[in-house]
């Protein structure tokens, strides 16, 4: 009943970049309460294990022009049991799974409509939309079908600042904006009237009832006010469901239209509408129809053909595919502009501000008017900056322009704080993201500088607004000066003792092993960056000066010479952990076993031998440090073999060979980190070896669990007690694979294969993928010749075994440690969109090639994918 004011939603939807003009989908099965015109789901208060929705919809395919696109919806053909799912979840306790709309049978005798929205491209203004309905049950059954088109409400705030530039935009005069209009135009044909956008029209096949509203919120219904006009938003419900004829426009006008369909689908058939969207008058809109559709689709196959590794089965190919989709799918136009929030608020700062508390008063500066990458559009509908960083690696396959705006983006003046900080997420843009941009922008430069094509300028523009945001890290997140950090959850959510974003109940603060680790991975990922630009301006070479300083005090205070207790290197244990600092200056370790200590394996950086040569400069800058803090440089890797790998290569470490052998016994080991599908956020060992700490009566517990989280911290809504996490798992691939270009193949470690046998890390880092893939790809076939299970869905008999689910794909937020499940969020695309990379970077090697030498073409993934000279 609400009309948005910020943003849009809808089934299946499309709308222009700044998202003026809406197309989406209704539906009806002639039992719900509710016109179904958007996804339902559950908010953090009301699940068991915070925020999900209860839907069932799959991204099945989309080229990175938008030329084709494919998704699917199934919508049961029984009364949507919304109270159940709502009442069901909030009985059940933090111990107990999540209550799933498949678990309450509604799908259990297949009475349920696959619903496909196709989009086809004649033109880039041109829009061919085919929705297809398959009755999967065995008895006729009707459907309502309401392609709907309208304008967002851009007019009943006053000033229209959804158009303000953002620097690819023209801005807005402020004036009051002209309201745009959809109008009957013929039979089955709507024209659309915008002032910016010009005209549209939306043809429909046959002969559906064409619905006229508007945009505008029920105030009845909402607040008990009246309506400014008979017709508002909800009206298209209010007209089906109940019947209520007067609540549509009988003038056949409005800023909300649809097309109603009533389709009759027989049991095991299907019934398909066609409509075409087009700013170009066309005097047959359906000819032609079907042989475009074809060629779209047939220009899909061969983009992901040639785009794909030839060594990809079908199923690879299909987890792949459908992985890239999910990322161009998850596109979504994001306004917000803070100022307009805050003074709406009574809350802006530096006006009269009347409100304390309120989120994000620090940020007036900030409007945000793009298309952005989001985590999911359903839990959440908002970018998440560190997120950002890793869908970049994703889309980097698909889309290299995209995927560099998007880290651009962050750092543009109305994003990135007047600071140097860079914003989190919607709710509090003031929390600390990992800082992962700089390593995502060299990714993305060397990948694309190997296909020739090094874009100097992009390096050197991101360069700019990371040397602010390091800046600010220094600054503000080592308040001591330790050249030790603490930067809230830092992407950990719950895996540690305490909420590490509030107020410690010891009293005193927390150095984040994790926190001063990517601090360090932080420095090696801008050395590079200024070593790259250095070569074309030699001013940069005392630039990347400054960031191995800033390595080497970082690595040294993490781990001083000499044996003591307030450092994060347990020396006796053989691992990193965060260190509790009390008032009193008494430090503790908090021993928990956790991605915290794993972290530091990542900043491992490998240069090549050539590399002195190149930078004599630069070279006796670190002569001269050597000199005056010798203590240091014999502290940071490789230490005792020198500074010298395999083939004259050099290496930047936290952790020295014995370190390392230390801590990959531990990740390596299948009691702690190492699990079947990818590496745990926690050691296993803390299943039967709980962490438990005691402040003032109160007790702090940590123990492993291999899927949802039983605190309410975060709401309940947090995760990280055990499970896999994509992203940390792919920057630990990342580090092995550098680590092996230093070590080269005599350096083994043990690794449970099954045979438990010692393996080079190159072989580790493959091992790793190879189980992160097997999440998503079925299992062998069994014995009976049933198709084998994809452990992604657990034990979902649905997912499983039905022949229209099984080869449907979910991306999920995070899996469950033992059995690879997937858990959280389900439209996770995102960050976990990055199994697509690593399908497609262990892919490409040919296996009698690695059998001749693995140690090329690990040096040619890391030139091409992580780093290094071409």
């Amino acid at each position: 009943s609400r009309a948005y004011r910020w943003g849009e939603d809808g089934l299946g939807g499309i709308c222009d970049e700044k998202q003026r003009l809406c197309f989406a989908l209704a539906l009806w099965n002639e039992r719900d309460p509710i016109l179904k015109e958007r996804l339902f789901g559950l908010t953090n208060s009301e699940g068991n294990h915070g925020e999900d929705v209860k839907e069932y919809y799959f991204y099945i395919d989309s080229t990175p022009t938008h030329s084709y696109m494919k998704y699917l919806y199934k919508y049961p053909q029984r009364e949507y049991p919304y109270r159940d799912l709502v009442e069901t979840n909030r009985r059940r306790s933090r111990e107990e799974f999540e209550y799933e709309l498949l678990d309450t049978g509604i799908f259990d005798d297949d009475r349920y409509f696959d619903v496909f929205v196709e989009y086809a491209k004649a033109s880039s203004e041109d829009i061919l939309i085919r929705i297809t309905v398959h009755n999967r049950g065995p008895g006729a059954a009707r459907l309502r079908v309401l392609p709907t088109l309208w304008f967002r409400n851009t007019w009943s705030w006053g000033e229209d600042r959804s158009t303000r530039s953002t620097g690819s935009g023209q801005a807005s005069s402020g004036q009051a904006p002209s309201k745009p209009s959809l109008r009957e135009a013929g039979p089955g044909a709507i024209r659309a009237t915008h002032a910016e956008l010009g005209e549209y029209w939306l043809h429909c096949d046959g002969t559906p009832e064409l619905l006229f509203t508007e945009n505008e919120s029920n105030a009845q219904c909402l607040w008990g006010q009246p309506n400014a006009s008979p017709y508002v938003k909800d009206a298209f419900h209010a007209y089906i469901i109940s019947k209520r004829r007067e609540t549509v426009n009988p003038a056949k006008v409005g800023t909300k239209a649809a097309a109603h369909y009533v389709l009759e689908v027989p049991g095991g058939g299907s019934k398909a509408v066609r409509l075409r969207l087009t700013a170009v008058t066309i005097n047959d809109p359906f000819g032609g129809f079907e042989e475009i559709f074809k060629t779209r689709i047939a220009d899909a196959d061969e983009f992901y053909d040639r785009i794909s590794p030839n060594s990809l089965n079908e199923d690879e190919r299909r987890v792949h595919r459908q992985a890239l989709a999910g990322m161009l799918w998850s596109k979504q136009f994001y306004f917000f502009d803070l100022e307009q929030w805050l003074m709406e608020h009574k809350s802006h700062p530096l006006l009269e501000s009347t409100r304390n508390g309120v989120r994000n008063a620090e940020w007036f500066h900030m409007l945000n008017n793009d298309v952005i990458s989001m985590p999911d559009k359903w839990e959440y509908p908002w970018y998440a900056a560190w997120d950002l960083a890793f869908h970049t690696i994703a889309l980097s396959l698909v889309d290299f322009d995209f995927a560099k705006e998007q880290l651009l983006l962050m750092l543009r003046s109305l994003y990135f704080h007047p600071n140097g900080q860079i914003p989190a997420y919607e709710w509090n843009f003031s929390d600390v993201n990992p800082p992962v941009h700089a390593w995502a922008t060299l990714y993305l430069y060397k990948y694309e500088r190997t296909l020739g094509r090094a874009d100097l300028r992009f390096l050197e523009r991101s360069f700019q607004g990371l040397m602010l945001n390091f800046n600010w890290w220094v600054n503000r997140k080592d308040p001591a000066g330790r050249n030790v950090f603490a930067g809230g959850f830092l992407g950990l959510d719950n895996i540690g003792v305490f909420d590490r974003s509030a107020q410690l109940p010891t009293g005193g603060s927390l150095e984040q092993a994790d926190g001063t680790a990517w601090m360090a991975f932080y420095c090696q990922n801008m050395l590079e960056m200024a070593l790259i630009l250095s070569e074309y301006d030699p001013m940069y070479e005392e630039v990347a000066f400054k960031f191995i300083q800033h390595f080497m005090w970082i690595t040294y205070a993490m781990d001083r010479l000499g044996e003591h207790h307030d450092e994060m290197w347990d020396e006796q244990d053989g691992f990193f952990y965060d260190l509790l600092r009390l008032p009193d200056g008494q430090a503790i370790r908090l021993k928990v076993r956790s991605l915290v200590g794993l972290l530091p394996l990542c900043a491992a950086t490998v240069f090549d031998a050539d590399a002195p040569e190149r930078h004599p400069k630069l070279m006796e800058m670190i002569a001269l440090f050597r000199k005056r803090h010798p203590e240091l440089i014999s502290h940071v890797a490789p230490t005792s073999e020198g500074f010298i790998g395999y083939k004259g290569r050099r290496l930047l470490s936290i952790l020295n060979k014995q370190k390392l052998e230390r801590v990959l016994g531990y990740m390596l080991d299948e009691n702690e980190f190492f699990g079947p599908h990818g590496i745990r956020s926690l050691s296993r060992y803390h299943l039967e070896h709980p962490f438990v700490f005691h402040v003032d009566g109160q007790e702090y517990k940590v123990q492993y669990l291999p899927g949802e989280s039983n605190t309410g911290m975060f709401g309940g809504n947090s995760n990280w007690r055990g499970p896999v996490w994509m992203p940390v798992n792919a920057l630990l691939i990342r580090a092995l694979l550098h680590l092996y270009q230093f070590y080269g193949d005599d350096f083994k470690v043990r690794c449970p294969t099954g045979s438990g046998r010692y393996m080079t890390l190159f072989e580790v880092a493959q091992e790793i993928s190879r189980r992160l893939a097997g999440t998503f790809l079925r299992e062998p076939s069994t014995s009976s010749g049933q198709p084998g299970r994809r452990p992604v869905y657990g034990g979902a008999a649905k997912f499983q075994d039905d022949p229209h689910w099984r080869d449907l794909i979910l991306f999920y937020e995070y899996f469950h440690g033992d059995n690879g499940a997937g858990i959280g969020a389900s439209h996770q695309t995102g960050w976990t969109g990055v199994i697509a990379a690593l399908i497609d970077i262990f892919g490409r090697m040919d296996a009698k090639a690695l059998e001749l030498e693995r140690e090329q073409i690990s040096a040619r993934l890391v030139r091409e994918q992580v780093g290094g000279e071409r």
